[in-house]
C-alpha cells in the first residue's frame, strides 16, 4: 500500500517525502512554526509572539494519563494512595485501638479529602486529552504569504524560507517537497504515533496518506472515581470506542488540510486514512483504506472550524467513508485526483 508517487526518502517517525535527484537539504525548520492540538490525547495549550512565528507549548498527555492510572490502582477496596502502608499501620496497631478504629469506621467512614481531590483531577485531564482527540481540526499552523517572502516583506524565522519562495511560487514540486522537510509540519502529529506519506506530480495538488493507528492512539478505557475517591478504569463500550475512532480520524484529517493549505499553494488536498481492520474472511488485521476525501481551497475556507462537527464536515466533501457505530470503519477505495 502507497501513494506510488516518483521517489520516497524516509525522514524518520513515519514521514516519507519524494524527492527529485538534488534530494532534500539541512533542515533548519523550528517547531516554533507552528501552533497545534496534538493527538494521542495530548492537549496543546500555545502562546504565540505575533509576527516571529514562536509559539510557548504546554502538553497534557491522555495516554500517560491513562498509564498513570492503570499504574496507581493498587487493587480491590484498598486506597489508592498508600494502601499498603495503611495496612501495615493498621497491623501494628494495639488490639483496642484497632477495636476503637473499626467502630468508627462502622459508624462514620473516613473521609480522603486529598484523594478524592486528586482522583478528580486525573478524571477530568483524562477528559481534556479525549476533547483534545476530538479537536485536532480547530487550530493549524500559521499561513506562509508567498508572495510577501519572495519580496522580501516577512522578517523572524519565516524568513529562512526565502530561498525557496520562487521556486514554491513557480509551482516547482521538489521545492514543495524541500519546504515539507525543512519545516515538518507533522511533526507534532508524528510525535504521537501517527505516520505519513506525502506526494504529488502536480503543483496544484498533494495527496496525503494519514496511517491512523487507533490502538496505539486512542484509549479503550477511561477513570471513574468512586464515592471515596478511589479510582478504577472502566472499558469504553464499542459505540463509544468507535465514535471516539471516528472524531479522532475525521478532525485530524481537516486538521492535515489545513496545515497543507497554510504551507503550500496548492488548490486541493486529497487525504487517505489507512488503518488496520479486521477482515472477516481471514480472521487476521488487514491496512486498509478506511476513509478518503478531496478537499479544495476555497471550500476549507469558508468552515467555522470551532463549530463544525468533523465527520459530518468530511461527507460534505467528495469522499469515501464507511462507518458504522458498532463496527466502525470498512475498506474503502480512494477518492481519485
Amino acid at each position: 500500500m502507497g501513494l506510488n508517487f516518483r521517489k520516497s526518502i524516509s525522514l524518520g517517525k513515519g514521514l516519507k517525502l519524494n524527492l527529485s535527484k538534488s534530494g532534500p537539504s539541512v533542515s533548519f525548520g523550528k517547531s516554533g512554526f507552528r501552533q497545534s492540538v496534538n493527538l494521542k490525547g495530548q492537549a496543546r495549550t500555545t502562546v504565540g509572539i505575533p509576527g516571529t512565528g514562536i509559539y510557548y507549548t504546554k502538553n497534557t498527555n491522555v495516554k500517560n494519563v491513562v498509564s498513570g492510572l492503570t499504574g496507581g490502582l493498587t487493587g480491590k477496596g484498598k486506597d489508592a494512595k498508600g494502601g499498603k502502608a495503611a495496612d501495615a499501620k493498621a497491623a501494628k496497631a494495639p488490639k483496642g485501638a484497632k477495636t476503637a478504629a473499626a467502630a468508627g469506621a462502622a459508624a462514620k467512614p473516613a473521609v480522603n479529602e486529598e484523594l478524592i481531590a486528586a482522583s478528580k483531577a486525573k478524571v477530568e485531564e483524562f477528559a481534556a486529552g479525549i476533547e483534545a482527540l476530538k479537536s485536532v481540526h480547530k487550530q493549524s499552523d500559521g499561513y506562509i504569504d508567498w508572495e510577501a517572502l519572495a519580496n522580501g516583506a516577512v522578517s523572524g524565522q519565516l524568513k529562512e524560507l526565502q530561498p525557496f519562495a520562487q521556486s514554491v511560487l513557480a509551482g516547482d514540486i521538489d521545492a514543495y517537497f524541500n519546504v515539507i522537510a525543512e519545516v515538518g509540519p507533522f511533526d507534532d502529529l508524528l510525535e504521537y504515533g501517527s505516520g505519513f506519506e506525502v506526494g504529488t506530480d502536480d503543483p496544484q495538488i498533494m495527496q496525503i496518506e494519514f496511517q491512523v493507528k487507533s490502538d496505539d492512539i486512542v484509549p479503550t478505557q477511561y477513570p471513574d472515581m468512586k464515592a471515596n475517591g478511589e479510582l478504577v478504569m472502566k472499558d469504553f463500550t464499542k459505540s463509544a470506542y468507535y465514535e471516539l475512532v471516528q472524531d479522532y480520524v475525521s478532525s485530524t484529517m481537516l486538521r492535515v488540510a489545513r496545515d497543507t493549505f497554510a504551507l503550500l499553494p496548492v488548490k486541493q488536498v486529497l487525504i487517505h486514512a489507512v488503518d488496520k481492520v479486521l477482515n472477516p474472511a481471514t480472521g487476521n488485521d488487514e491496512e486498509v483504506t478506511i476513509a478518503s476525501v478531496k478537499i479544495k481551497r476555497d471550500a476549507l475556507a469558508t468552515l467555522n472550524f470551532e463549530r463544525i462537527d468533523p465527520s459530518d464536515c468530511l461527507e460534505s466533501f467528495e469522499s469515501n467513508i464507511k462507518f458504522k457505530k458498532t463496527t466502525g470503519y470498512a475498506p474503502v477505495d480512494r477518492v481519485l485526483a
